[in-house]
């Protein structure tokens, strides 16, 4: 029997990577899942990557709060209110748990669950559920996620987490650049100019190019000059979140910021090293089926020689696991 199963978790670009592998585990749990999910439309990409999604539903609602009255938006709400009310779900999984996404829970059909408000980020979110669950707050975010997911369908996940990603990977040839994000949401985040140069030195002496990743005018700027004069630079235009997912995808490792597009790096498979200043990694660390490394805790940013140790290592161990899986010798 078809179980139908609406997902809502509209943002942001880390958060949806890290729901990934509970999608594959219900997928796997839950015999006839079909499985729905509301997302916000700049990120509507992602949840189509997954082979288990069944249809990408697109809010708006960072577009909409800047004109909430205007004629036009107020269309497009009664549009999409339309639509979830033409629909019946037989579970309405709310794994946001923020007033924001209760918002549209409200709007749905079908026995509602997330969080308690114990577990909650937004503990009033809870009480807009019919069936409430207890996830510990101080553990990774794909282990939030997947626990949650087994909570609310009755199952017990095993095994590493499966992010579903073989839509991009597939196919995909791994090429001799590293992809750097230096620019992340706040300003807070960044890391010091002279260590980004030790790390693009040493990349340098792995002959890799680099490729550099940017997603406004003001990162691609920052980006450029960090880079000038480097013949083996490339500053990347801006692309749609799919054409930047091939682009890690072959990428022989990535050294990123504490970003969306750094833990979807890490979700690919690819050696990915990510620099933590402003926030802690105990609650969003790397997580993927290659070598990760998650360096720094929120007021205590990686020194220059640890992302250089990491960066060794991460290539070592991507040469000798290229060697275990084809029989022969590592890449150069």
């Amino acid at each position: 029997m078809v179980k139908k199963i609406l997902i809502v978790r509209t943002s942001s670009l880390g958060d949806l990577v890290h729901m990934l592998p509970a999608i594959s585990d219900i997928a796997r749990h839950v015999p006839g899942a079909r499985i729905d999910w509301i997302v916000e439309e700049g990120f509507a990409e992602i949840p189509a990557w997954h082979p288990a999604v069944n249809e990408v539903i697109p809010v708006a609602h960072r577009r909409w709060r800047k004109h909430w009255w205007s004629p036009q938006v107020r269309a497009e709400r009664a549009a999409l209110r339309k639509n979830l009310d033409a629909r019946r779900y037989d579970i309405v999984l709310d794994m946001q748990a923020l007033m924001k996404s209760v918002w549209l829970v409200r709007q749905t059909h079908g026995t509602r669950h997330g969080l308690d408000r114990k577990s909650a980020r937004e503990p009033l979110a809870s009480f807009f559920y019919d069936v409430k669950h207890t996830v510990n707050f101080w553990q990774p975010a794909v282990t939030r996620q997947r626990e949650l997911a087994a909570a609310a369908f009755g199952y017990t996940y095993q095994g590493p987490p499966d992010f579903g990603l073989e839509s991009i990977t597939n196919g995909v040839e791994i090429e001799p650049y590293a992809v750097i994000m230096p620019s992340a949401s706040r300003d807070d985040k960044l890391w010091p100019e002279t260590a980004w140069q030790k790390v693009f030195a040493r990349l340098h002496e792995h002959n890799l190019d680099l490729k550099l990743l940017s997603g406004n005018p003001t990162e691609t700027e920052r980006a450029r000059k960090l880079v000038d004069g480097n013949a083996r630079a490339q500053v990347l235009p801006r692309m749609s979140l799919t054409n930047v997912a091939g682009v890690l995808a072959g990428a022989r490792i990535m050294v990123g910021l504490d970003s969306g597009l750094t833990h979807l790096s890490a979700g690919l498979g690819r050696p990915t090293i990510g620099l933590y200043k402003a926030s802690t990694p105990v609650r969003t660390p790397l997580e993927g089926p290659a070598y990760t490394a998650s360096l720094g805790e929120r007021g205590s940013e990686p020194s220059a020689e640890t992302v250089l140790s990491a960066i060794d290592q991460a290539l070592d161990f991507d040469d000798s696991a290229h060697a275990e899986l084809t029989g022969g010798e590592a890449p150069d």
